[in-house]
């Protein structure tokens, strides 16, 4: 019997995306290798638990959620949470950052400095700049300013960032544009916190580590991972939690969901926070057999498959 897995996730590092199973083992993923997995048959999806515990009741968490936490470990987790400003002591300095998603998509937000650019490439930002440096309230402050004043949101869903991924402007000078212009009106505000120390625009751009340059455009996304379903596809580019798979012919797209039926082919993306709490297992199947809702843009050809080492 092929061997089982569980997803923890996926992983930013200086070599690039990495998906962390349980455990510790680690699979790196590279242009043109292909992911193969299929769900365990007759499994249930089960809650990842929260702050390093597992669920004390392995609770069944729906298919289509990102976070994979039943709703007692979903507040246990936010209830320690940066993120959800439920932290107002934590003694680490902090940036306050400006990224990129694509055009008219600018956001502001807050990360600890001694994390560098993992949450910018978490999230999947095309390109950034620091900001400030200082205390988490300081940084706080300076975020909230920005969005009340500049009117720069806090977040961008991930639905418009894949939306635009494949159209993006070709140079770095042009996608770095619309943060060199709030960076210079963000400077220029008052009331900005005396402890936040300013930073000069330095742009980072990730075009090229997500590898978005000459990327065609999806033409779905998974939805949801069902029990005994099929994920195959040729890795072409990955930025946040999302992997654009060139897939092969016929990925179902599932009643209900927006798509057009079946017959699609081309490239789908897979956010791999869906993969959390799933038993999956390698296949030497391919194409989709899991739910696809259609995207908005150009169907494209797919590339040719690649050779599978591991699970993936």
């Amino acid at each position: 019997m092929a061997a089982e897995w569980e997803c923890a996730g996926l992983r930013w590092d200086r070599g690039g995306p990495v998906l962390v199973w349980r455990g510790g083992a680690v699979s790196p993923l590279r242009w043109g290798k292909r992911v193969a997995f299929q769900v365990v048959e007759g499994g249930v999806r089960t809650c990842v638990g929260a702050r390093g515990n597992a669920c004390p009741g392995r609770a069944a968490v729906p298919g289509r959620s990102t976070g994979a936490r039943c709703e007692e470990c979903a507040r246990l987790d936010r209830a320690h949470s940066v993120a959800a400003d439920t932290i107002a002591d934590d003694p680490r300095p902090y940036h306050v950052y400006l990224a990129w998603f694509g055009p008219g998509m600018v956001k502001v937000g807050i990360t600890a400095v001694e994390r560098g650019p993992a949450r910018l490439l978490e999230q999947g930002a095309v390109c950034f700049s620091l900001l400030g440096a200082g205390p988490l309230m300081a940084a706080r402050r300076t975020e909230q300013l920005l969005r009340s004043a500049l009117g720069v949101p806090d977040r961008i869903p991930y639905s418009a960032k894949r939306a635009v991924r494949s159209g993006l402007p070709a140079s770095a000078a042009e996608r770095t544009a619309e943060i060199a212009d709030v960076h210079a009106r963000a400077g220029a505000l008052g009331g900005l916190p005396e402890s936040l120390e300013r930073l000069p625009f330095r742009p980072v751009d990730h075009a090229q580590v997500f590898g978005l340059e000459g990327l065609p455009a999806a033409v779905g996304e998974v939805s949801e991972l069902v029990a005994g379903g099929v994920v195959s596809g040729e890795l072409v580019a990955a930025a946040g939690p999302d992997l654009h798979l060139a897939s092969g012919p016929d990925p179902h797209l599932a009643a209900g969901d927006g798509g057009a039926g079946a017959g699609a082919d081309g490239v789908v993306v897979l956010d791999t926070r869906l993969l959390a709490g799933w038993r999956l297992r390698p296949t030497a199947s391919g194409g989709l057999t899991v739910p696809v809702r259609e995207l908005c843009g150009a169907r494209t050809g797919v590339a040719g498959a690649g050779v599978q080492d591991g699970l993936f």
